[in-house]
């Protein structure tokens, strides 16, 4: 089973609904949000294999059995609510871009619960939080094992970190993939972002 934990619209569960045969589960807080997947799921006739529960992630294992996950995807809120945060947005993009309703710990604590052993947390985050993410892996003994930072342009600061973390995995053996660079300097595509969009 895939879950995808802060599924938004539910876009990621439809693009992995294409090269697995495995059940996904999208939870998602925002009723607005999670109603968007939802009809995505039936326009796509994916109700077979896609579920999509609407509720707080903290409350996920009153769906779902414990340890019964092979594979977590997460694109969680990456910014702390502070008073640099901009309050006066809609609450639909601070939900989605600030931890309000949920954190990297909470993520962390209901994917160690969730996760079989050595099922995997694959995981979007901001590049300058990575030293907390790794830590905060750890403490619940999700082990980060594959990092790869992703640049917006060959000569620009990276912007995105993917990181996939593996349930009780072992200490050591961490890999750093080549930089993902996403587009030229005349803004189109590069080649391996091309194919993975597009095949």
């Amino acid at each position: 089973m895939i879950v995808d934990l802060c599924a938004g619209n539910g876009a990621v569960g439809l693009f992995a609904s294409a090269s697995t045969a495995a059940d996904i589960v999208e939870i998602e807080i925002q009723d607005r949000l999670a109603d968007m997947a939802r009809r995505s799921v039936q326009l796509n006739e994916l109700d077979q294999q896609v579920r999509v529960i609407n509720d707080d992630l903290a409350n996920t294992l009153n769906y779902l059995k414990p340890s019964s996950a092979d594979l977590i995807f997460c694109n969680p809120p990456y910014f702390k609510l502070d008073e640099k945060s901009r309050v006066n947005e809609s609450e639909h993009y601070l939900l989605a871009r600030h931890e309000i309703a949920t954190n990297l710990n909470d993520i962390c604590r209901v994917s160690q619960q969730l996760l079989k052993t050595n099922g995997h947390l694959a995981m979007v985050h901001r590049p300058d939080r990575f030293f907390e993410i790794t830590e905060t892996m750890k403490k619940y003994n999700l082990m980060p094992k594959r990092i790869r930072f992703v640049y917006p342009k060959a000569d620009k600061e990276a912007n995105i970190l993917l990181i996939d973390a593996i349930k009780d995995g072992k200490t050591g053996g961490e890999k750093f993939l080549p930089p993902l660079i996403l587009h030229h300097a005349d803004g189109t595509y590069t080649d391996e972002v091309g194919k993975i969009y597009y095949g």
